[in-house]
């Protein structure tokens, strides 16, 4: 595995919340945010990070990616939490993370709103909001 590991959306809650120095990166895009809602740390006095890891609506990879997490985390050896839709741009955040030393980059799974359902739908049977951990509309 090139990064620290995987998460449970549950243990990403339990570790931002018991860790003050670890920090949250949503990696989806603007539209994403706006439009699906977001992780909410109020309760933890903390903020998400919204990073995109693909620019949106352009598509192409964030190129300030890396910076933009220094700037929410610039400490490489504090826990990075790294949560996408379902699981899959989050990975190669956390492995992008950990080439640029952050020792402790992980990947959310599920994701915000987990895998498509028996109907194709996002959000019905696994991810951050179905577990029932807070967000709000971005």
């Amino acid at each position: 595995m090139a990064y620290a590991g995987d998460l449970s959306p549950e243990q990403a809650w339990e570790l931002v919340q018991s860790n003050p120095a670890a920090v949250l990166v949503d990696v989806r895009t603007r539209a994403e945010w706006s439009y699906v809602g977001v992780p909410d740390l109020t309760a933890l006095a903390k903020d998400v990070a919204l990073v995109e890891w693909t620019t949106f609506p352009e598509g192409a990879r964030n190129g300030s990616f890396l910076d933009q997490v220094g700037a929410a985390s610039a400490d490489k050896s504090a826990p990075v939490l790294f949560l996408c839709r379902s699981g899959v741009r989050s990975v190669a955040a956390a492995e992008a993370a950990t080439a640029a030393g952050y020792t402790e980059a992980y990947n959310i799974l599920e994701g915000f709103e987990g895998p498509p359902d028996g109907q194709n739908h996002r959000g019905n049977s696994a991810g951050w909001k179905v577990r029932g951990l807070p967000w709000k509309q971005g």
